[in-house]
């Protein structure tokens, strides 16, 4: 085989991954915008009833259709542009390759502890609390207009920010690594009707980012005291401080530490 021809595999390899990674990307956002499934089930009637035009020579009805497909895409551009701008800027948000640090095991240990002690705290006093934590989707657009910070994370810090009668506790904190960069963050609430009724305008915020980013969502209930982690679009409600602590502490692992620890050969662990 040539050089030219390997190169017009790899080329052909190439568009595919990238055709491949851009549905995906659209279908996952689509999945989670009402509107956007709508369009896309109109879309799916209209194209239905185009061929069954043709097939049955149904003039009128394929005359009409033929205009709705010539102007459609500009009409549906106009009117859901803040749609397509929000799937825009999630795109040139993601990192193909991440772009958090990675955490060593000492570092996990210490900020899962300083988190699950805050947690205990604003448990056990029914203190409601929403804290973010970025990942490899950038959470810049909310930390821009919100309170900066750039602490350590500790235990103590959190339990302020989240006091009644603290000037940020009704907002979220988000965390970037071992830092807690700001408070007093309002997040796009969830608009998944599945949620049950009951849960309040923090677990939606918290669902809401989780469906929008890869970020991790702790939540406490100010109401009744209970702990939920809100990640890759699902909630898990009402969560134990054990399963807590647990998943939270998984959350953050990197995904790659598996291989690191075959490198290792099973001579010790970290």
């Amino acid at each position: 085989m040539t050089l030219s021809g390997i190169w017009g595999i790899i080329t052909k390899i190439i568009d595919v991954c990238i055709v491949w990674y851009l549905v995906y990307f659209l279908l996952k956002n689509l999945k989670n915008n009402i509107k956007m499934v709508l369009i896309f089930k109109g879309i799916i009637i209209i194209i239905v009833l185009k061929l069954l035009s043709n097939i049955l020579n149904l003039v009128t009805l394929g005359l009409l259709l033929e205009y709705v497909i010539m102007w459609g895409p500009l009409a549906l551009i106009i009117i859901f542009q803040p749609e397509i701008r929000t799937v825009l800027e999630q795109l040139g948000r993601s990192q193909l390759l991440g772009r958090h640090k990675a955490l060593t095991g000492d570092e996990r240990e210490k900020i899962t502890n300083e988190i699950m002690d805050a947690i205990e705290y604003l448990r056990k006093n029914r203190f409601g609390a929403l804290i973010a934590i970025e990942r490899n989707v950038s959470l810049q657009e909310y930390i821009a207009p919100a309170t900066k910070i750039y602490a350590d994370i500790s235990s103590a810090i959190i339990e302020s920010i989240f006091y009644p009668n603290s000037a940020l506790h009704d907002g979220g904190v988000i965390i970037q690594g071992t830092r807690l960069t700001c408070a007093g963050c309002v997040f796009k609430t969830s608009m998944d009707n599945k949620l049950n009724k009951s849960l309040g305008t923090r677990h939606r915020a918290a669902l809401g980012l989780a469906e929008e980013s890869d970020a991790i969502v702790l939540i406490v209930s100010e109401e009744t005291g209970r702990i939920s982690i809100a990640m890759d679009g699902a909630m898990n409600y009402n969560l134990s401080l054990e399963e807590f602590k647990r998943q939270l502490y998984d959350a953050l692992s990197p995904k790659t530490e598996i291989f690191y620890a075959a490198d290792d050969g099973g001579e010790g662990n970290e």
